[in-house]
């Protein structure tokens, strides 16, 4: 569990509250349901604000909808639009990669499937055409398409000096807009 990062953490009430499983999620603020009887009211005492407390029986569709809103109340908000560009070049800790969306904060980039090994949190993004090279952290990742084995990722801007920063925000002024029929092929 240390090992991983996760972006939600559903637990027995028994082992979350009896063996301390939930105090250190609590302090990496990762949310949390946990899972326990009805009469488990004054277990449910010590918890923050970031965990709900669900008693058995459990209802499917409602499961579902506290694992959605756990994950989607967890995620950062956006800060400034996305700007949808055709495949840019770029290489990503080494390796060949495309950009297919950018903002002011962050970027989606496409690996290859052949390249599916996963980024580790933090990793670098460099656009060798305009020479602007970023510090990101990876925020999610997916399967891009169906019939298609690559990778997306997406990443917001971490820890760069200001200079880079600033270069990073012209690259994204500048570099063009992709095409209706490009951002169909993305979406």
């Amino acid at each position: 569990m240390r090992d991983r990062p996760f972006a939600l953490l559903v637990v027995d009430a028994e082992h979350a509250f009896k063996r301390g499983l939930h105090a250190p999620t609590a302090a990496r603020h990762v949310p949390t349901i946990v899972i326990g009887g009805s009469g488990a009211g004054s277990s449910a005492d010590g918890i923050s604000g970031q965990t709900v407390y669900l008693t058995r029986p459990i209802d499917r569709a409602m499961f579902g909808c506290f694992v959605s809103m756990a994950i989607l109340d967890n995620r950062p908000a956006r800060r400034s639009m996305r700007k949808l560009v055709n495949r840019f070049d770029a290489v990503v800790n080494g390796v060949p990669s495309h950009i297919l969306d950018v903002s002011f904060e962050g970027l989606r980039i496409e690996l290859a499937g052949e390249k599916r090994a996963a980024l580790p949190p933090y990793f670098t993004v460099r656009v060798p055409l305009v020479g602007v090279a970023v510090t990101v952290q990876r925020m999610w990742s997916r399967s891009a398409m169906k019939r298609s084995p690559a990778i997306w990722y997406g990443a917001a801007l971490s820890q760069n000096r200001i200079a880079i920063n600033e270069a990073w925000r012209r690259f994204v002024d500048t570099v063009p807009a992709a095409s209706e029929k490009a951002v169909e092929v993305h979406t």
